[in-house]
């Protein structure tokens, strides 16, 4: 069983831990609808992506009660 040899310094292991840290997000606006995206992907409520429609979205259904 791994057992360590000697005690780890409270200064050492943050130090293994400092790239561990989360990066926010970096969001840009749509060119097409303005609304925030991930850059480089696909915008999710438009559809666009470098001024080209790349997804075509359908518009909203209604559903039935009895459908759900």
């Amino acid at each position: 069983m791994a057992v360590p040899q000697n005690r780890v310094t409270r200064s050492r292991r943050n130090m293994r831990r400092s790239h561990d840290a989360l990066v926010a997000g970096n969001p840009n606006e749509c060119s097409n609808c303005g609304e925030l995206k991930r850059p480089h992907h696909v915008c999710p409520s438009c559809g666009h992506y470098a001024d080209r429609e790349v997804v075509a979205r359908a518009n909203e259904v209604d559903l039935d009660d009895d459908a759900a």
